[in-house]
């Protein structure tokens, strides 16, 4: 009985201190533990470029998209992204370019919609009109903010007569130049190529005039356009026409269509100065043919515009005009460019350069002139 009792003691104060001990150990919060909020990943800047013509022509188009490709790979689709419309450039896809770019503003998805040239000032007016909220960033002609409340367009423009003032200048040189394989020093003949008879096509003709007569008053210059910036086939005819008329320099200034004068450069074995792309880099199996490039920066002022859009720093309801000073215009000048041309053609560019950036030499411009006067200018290289 006393053992009984014993064993029973020892089994109470077991249970006993275990009790002080679960006591004295905390229980756990039946609330769970707080977790941080999941950020909401911030919405990137979205932009469109419409196109009215297609990508692949190496040279304006491409340079757009290079630009806006560029500014993605920096910082990231989660900052920035965009989307390319190719819209077509024939006259059978012309009707489609406004009714498209009208369904870009009522989709409301992108913060800006890109879009160029001549052919698209009616359609970006009614746009802008319609879609008041719609940011729109306009390249490669003049927007005449005079004629209604466009606080939502932001205009650039390109001092495409600047440097070709340089790119008719080294024709004139080339053209004479004895050491040049492809040249005929006996003739002072050098071409044209332009895609259709605008104020900017032939605000890049009057600075290659302007140029070449600079560097000889006696320069001739053979002048065609395509009638439009696609048809190759067609420049290479009338730039064929020209190299067998006496030509042995061109300069093309026609979109996709341009790309005929440097197959007829190749075929005739001529020169063909490239324009808004390296054209040289980009058709390297025609490079020999192409001096350099005359680069209208289309791509680098896109880059430019949405960096400072993001910034809340784009100056909208104005146009801006971009020239060597401000990056808008440049000649290719690489070994390539070294190659092919002597060093006192290059040294006298550079020098023609700088003249021009100091304001020494005024190039002239096709902007506010009348057609008369564009004309006079034209016969006097004939």
């Amino acid at each position: 009985m006393k053992k009984a009792l014993s064993l029973l003691l020892v089994v109470m104060m077991i249970f006993s201190l275990a009790a002080c001990a679960k006591q004295e150990t905390p229980a756990p919060s039946q609330q769970p533990a707080e977790t941080p909020a999941a950020e909401t990943p911030a919405k990137p800047y979205k932009a469109a470029l419409l196109l009215n013509g297609t990508l692949g022509d190496k040279s304006f188009f491409d340079s757009a998209n290079e630009g806006l490709a560029k500014l993605r790979d920096e910082l990231g689709k989660d900052v920035f992204d965009f989307k390319v419309e190719q819209m077509g450039a024939t006259a059978a896809d012309e009707p489609k370019w406004t009714p498209t770019l009208l369904d870009y503003c009522e989709s409301g998805e992108y913060d800006v919609i890109i879009i160029g040239t001549w052919q698209m000032i009616e359609g970006l007016a009614e746009a802008a009109e319609q879609f008041p909220d719609q940011k729109f960033i306009f390249f490669d002609e003049t927007f005449d903010f005079s004629s209604g409340n466009y606080n939502n367009i932001y205009n650039v423009l390109y001092k495409q007569n600047e440097v070709s003032f340089l790119v008719g200048a080294a024709a004139a040189m080339m053209t004479t130049d004895s050491t040049l394989p492809m040249a005929d020093p006996s003739n002072k003949m050098i071409g044209f190529l332009g895609g259709m008879e605008n104020p900017i096509i032939n605000d890049f003709l009057l600075g290659y005039i302007q140029g070449a007569k600079y560097m000889d008053p006696e320069i001739k210059v053979a002048i065609a356009y395509v009638g439009n910036f696609y048809d190759s086939a067609v420049g290479k005819d009338l730039a064929l026409v020209q190299y067998q008329n006496g030509a042995d320099v061109g300069y093309n200034v026609a979109g996709s269509a341009g790309l005929g004068q440097i197959d007829a450069a190749a075929d005739a074995k001529k020169y063909a100065f490239g324009v808004d792309s390296d054209q040289a880099a980009l058709l390297p199996e025609k490079a020999d043919f192409i001096p350099t490039s005359a680069l209208k920066n289309v791509g680098n002022s896109l880059y430019r515009a949405i960096k400072l859009d993001m910034e809340g720093k784009l100056g909208y309801g104005s146009a801006e005009k971009l020239g060597f000073a401000e990056g808008g215009v440049n000649l290719v000048k690489d070994a390539h460019y070294e190659q092919m041309l002597p060093e006192n053609i290059r040294t006298k560019i550079d020098e023609l350069e700088e003249k021009i950036k100091s304001g020494e030499i005024t190039v002239d411009t096709a902007m506010g002139k009348s057609t008369e006067e564009i004309e006079a200018i034209k016969a006097s290289v004939q």
